[in-house]
């Protein structure tokens, strides 16, 4: 791709509004008062944290948002945004922190908004959700009893939306060539050559290729699901529930951005939390066994599904590094936000194919049956 095609993408898809503009889709669109805004780190749409004043009419509303403006490509897509949004009011009526939607003043949960003139008009979706305080799970030092609750937590939501969860658009979580659904690994090879001539990429052409091989003729033999897609360390969020700085106690708070929901399998949800969890932690070769044993506790998997794991987790990897390369490359002045698995996510991957996988399995399976009868407290 060159710089000039580049630029074009970049142009058509992301929002780019000023925290000025952001205050008056605010103001206008849902009828608050905004008193404070600032933007927040985001991938290929816009957040901003909204701070809004109480007034005549709005005493029961909450005090905080965030103003999410979906990029003009996904805005083209509403019933998927739409069934997006239900999932989230549906979990939060089932018990789990999910964002909910503040009504427009039309009384609609997202309002398609345009911005420009004439040839160049652009249409952004634009939702005002509530605002979930708490710490990111990357702040705080993933013990084995956070990673087993992370489990837990990934198992039970995908199986609560399948099912549970009914819409008349449910079909739009069929995603076809969505480049973040596990099954569309070897679509990554449009994208490979942004990571270079190097090591790396060799690994991640293995990776695709043993996926083509010993994955993609499985598929159909996998637990079908929902999956929320993206259940990464600044995805889900944390309060503390002891005073005691020496043994910090949490329990999740929130869970975020759920732009990448569509239908997969259970198994690809535990690989991608596994891969996530794996990034920030000290010893990451661990960490797999302990969200696995977590995710059994609700969903167990079968000895395909347990073979397939570890092959899994690469391929989650090498999503995340190969668009980290490419979307850098798109949002330049974003780069910071969009490279934080790459800090640490090649070396960790180029070690879980230097171990092999037999002897990463045995750490994960070993660790997993020692939780046989017996939950953390």
């Amino acid at each position: 791709m060159s710089s000039e095609d580049i630029e074009q993408v970049q142009t058509l898809t992301k929002p780019a509004f000023s925290e000025k503009e952001a205050t008056e889709l605010v103001e206008r669109v849902f009828g608050l008062k905004v008193s404070a805004i600032r933007s927040l780190p985001s991938y290929d749409d816009q957040n901003f944290h909204v701070h809004v004043s109480k007034s005549e009419g709005t005493a029961d509303c909450a005090n905080e948002y965030v103003l999410k403006i979906t990029n003009c490509e996904n805005s083209q897509n509403p019933e998927l945004i739409e069934v997006q949004t239900r999932i989230m009011m549906f979990l939060n009526n089932e018990g789990f922190p999910s964002a909910m939607p503040h009504l427009s003043k039309d009384g609609n949960i997202m309002s398609l908004e345009s911005t420009g003139s004439g040839s160049v008009t652009k249409q952004y979706m634009v939702r005002l959700l509530t605002y979930l305080p708490g710490l990111t799970l990357a702040t705080v030092s993933t013990k084995p009893h956070i990673l087993y609750e992370i489990g837990k937590l990934a198992a039970r939501l995908d199986k609560t939306l399948t099912e549970k969860f009914h819409h008349p658009s449910i079909k739009s979580l069929h995603r076809g060539n969505f480049i973040w659904n596990l099954a569309n690994v070897p679509l990554l090879e449009q994208h490979i050559h942004t990571v270079g001539q190097n090591n790396c990429r060799k690994v991640v052409e293995q990776v695709i290729q043993q996926f083509k091989d010993k994955i993609l003729p499985k598929l159909s033999s996998f637990q079908a699901s929902i999956n929320h897609g993206d259940l990464n360390d600044h995805n889900i969020l944390l309060d503390s529930i002891t005073a005691s700085p020496e043994n910090p106690q949490y329990r999740v708070s929130g869970i975020l951005d759920f732009g990448d929901v569509s239908y997969g399998y259970y198994v690809f949800e535990l690989a991608i939390t596994i891969m996530y969890m794996m990034i920030e932690s000290k010893d990451p070769l661990s960490v797999g066994g302990h969200v696995l044993a977590g995710f059994e506790s609700i969903v167990p998997l079968t000895t395909e599904e347990r073979d397939a794991l570890f092959l899994l987790v690469s391929s989650r990897f090498s999503q995340s590094l190969v668009m980290a390369s490419y979307t850098s490359l798109l949002y330049p002045e974003n780069k910071e936000y969009l490279m934080i698995t790459a800090k640490t996510g090649w070396k960790h991957l180029l070690r879980l194919f230097d171990v092999g996988q037999e002897a990463v399995e045995k750490i994960w399976f070993e660790t997993a049956k020692a939780y046989t009868n017996y939950e953390p407290v």
